[in-house]
């Protein structure tokens, strides 16, 4: 339990590292953090503050319509929004926004693998979905719809508004939309980890 939990705390800090990469590169980023950084110049709060609150109405969301949290989910909600703030407090690559396209794509590229590695640990460690992950399951089971269009419908719901709001759109959006998946199945056969967890005992 003790090396599960660890794991998940890495893998968050990977998946907030990314983030903050994709926002140093100043391409565009993800849907969701489309969102809280369009929704942080509204409420005057860090993009950190702000993504947290918005896990909190997606995690909220989540238990009206009866998806179980575990400690994973919690913490996915608070250790992510914390580290990109602490992240932006340090004035690393700051300048990045003024550097070369190069530069600006090989910290997209950073990003979404950080993004990848982080998503195989922290979903590997079995402590609990991140909570749009269990909205996403939350929408499979009420309309019945496969996955993959659950997941773009919210991903698109997402980035519009968000992108309503100001948020970062760009490039950036586009390469982690296409990239993420591909990304995220790399690593965890590179880190051998699985997505469902294992029975402790195989049958005979």
């Amino acid at each position: 339990m003790i090396w599960r939990f660890l794991k998940l705390n890495v893998g968050l800090t990977f998946f907030a590292t990314g983030i903050w990469l994709g926002l140093q590169a100043h391409l565009g980023v993800g849907p969701w953090d489309v969102l809280a950084g369009g929704l942080s110049h509204h409420i005057d709060q860090t993009f950190g503050t702000t993504s947290i609150l918005v896990s909190v109405v997606v995690l909220l969301l989540g238990l009206a319509v009866g998806v179980r949290p575990g400690v994973g989910t919690v913490m996915n909600v608070i250790v992510i929004g914390l580290v990109v703030d602490a992240l932006l407090r340090l004035d690393l690559l700051d300048d990045l926004r003024s550097d070369s396209l190069v530069l600006r794509l090989a910290a997209t590229a950073g990003c979404i693998g950080s993004v990848a590695i982080g998503s195989a640990l922290y979903i590997g460690a079995h402590l609990g979905p991140g909570p749009r992950d269990g909205l996403m399951v939350a929408i499979v089971q009420r309309t019945g719809w496969p996955v993959g269009r659950s997941r773009a419908v919210l991903e698109l719901s997402v980035l519009a508004l968000g992108s309503a709001l100001g948020g970062p759109v760009g490039l950036g959006t586009l390469a982690f939309a296409v990239g993420i998946g591909p990304a995220v199945q790399v690593a965890f056969s590179a880190l051998r980890q699985t997505p469902v967890r294992r029975p402790l005992t195989e049958p005979v």
